[in-house]
């Protein structure tokens, strides 16, 4: 995949990406819309500037992995993976429907690109840190990517596995959590505080990178960032907005796992500026 480093690109693709994640939602009746667009500049600076991927061969063996822990957010997801060109972008219409590549959750035996199944909520990172284990074990310069939810991190395996990273000394991992502060009860606070989770991943050994998760270049700077820290795996902290881009999904707990109907969807689709395409 060819690199984009043009920063207003970037944030044209994180555009496209909400814009898909909306008609997706909209068509499905289904699906969950808010995390989806809170990690838009993430999956467009992972996808389009900091991942070594190649559509033509998804096997690729010197490919970077990207695993989506909180699988829920697959409409973005599935967004980045048809506008990188392993799909078409007119499949993305099919999502939740019978018989469709695009199921609610990833599907690794479906589509292209999946390189895990998820969508039980703290077992992305385990699956991360076996596979960054299998790749220094081979010897290769690939790297493991993991995407989680803040309200994840309330998952207790989401801490065995990041003890098991820096005890191996992961330093080819970096995760990433969209600390949007909303999960689907509500706000995290209110759930199951978890204190200063910046504090607690450096407390398990882990290299902690805070940043603005809509700042394009603040992200492509933290992404370089992690590749030369050494000896220690890397979270990348990204502070985003639950809906964002969407004016009434804003900061909103329901758009977590809701739909817009149609006349929402013209609503958002006004607020990202599609509402005529």
């Amino acid at each position: 995949m060819q690199k984009i480093t043009d920063v207003s690109e970037l944030k044209e693709i994180a555009r496209k990406i909400r814009v898909d994640v909306i008609k997706m939602t909209n068509a499905a009746g289904s699906g969950h819309p808010g995390g989806s667009l809170s990690s838009a500049e993430i999956f467009s600076v992972l996808y389009f500037n900091i991942l070594s991927h190649n559509q033509q061969n998804p096997e690729w063996e010197d490919r970077d992995v990207f695993i989506l822990s909180k699988g829920h957010s697959c409409p973005a997801l599935y967004s980045a993976l048809a506008r990188s060109g392993y799909f078409p972008v007119e499949e993305l219409m099919t999502l939740r429907k019978l018989g469709s590549r695009l199921q609610g959750h990833p599907d690794m035996l479906k589509l292209p690109g999946i390189e895990a199944s998820t969508g039980s909520l703290g077992q992305g990172l385990s699956i991360a840190v076996g596979v960054a284990l299998g790749i220094r074990l081979s010897k290769k310069d690939s790297r493991v990517y993991c995407l989680m939810g803040d309200g994840e991190q309330q998952e207790g395996q989401v801490w065995e596995a990041a003890m098991s990273a820096c005890h191996y000394k992961l330093d080819n991992l970096c995760g990433i959590i969209d600390r949007n502060r909303l999960q689907i009860d509500g706000f995290c606070k209110d759930v199951m505080c978890y204190q200063c989770l910046e504090d607690k991943w450096k407390s398990f050994g882990w290299h902690v990178i805070t940043v603005d998760g809509h700042d394009i270049p603040a992200l492509i700077a933290a992404f370089e960032e992690a590749k030369t820290i050494k000896g220690k795996p890397t979270v990348i902290i990204a502070d985003t907005v639950k809906g964002k881009g969407v004016s009434f999904m804003e900061n909103v707990a329901i758009w977590h796992g809701q739909a817009p109907n149609d006349e929402e969807t013209k609503k958002a689709l006004n607020d990202l500026g599609e509402l005529h395409s």
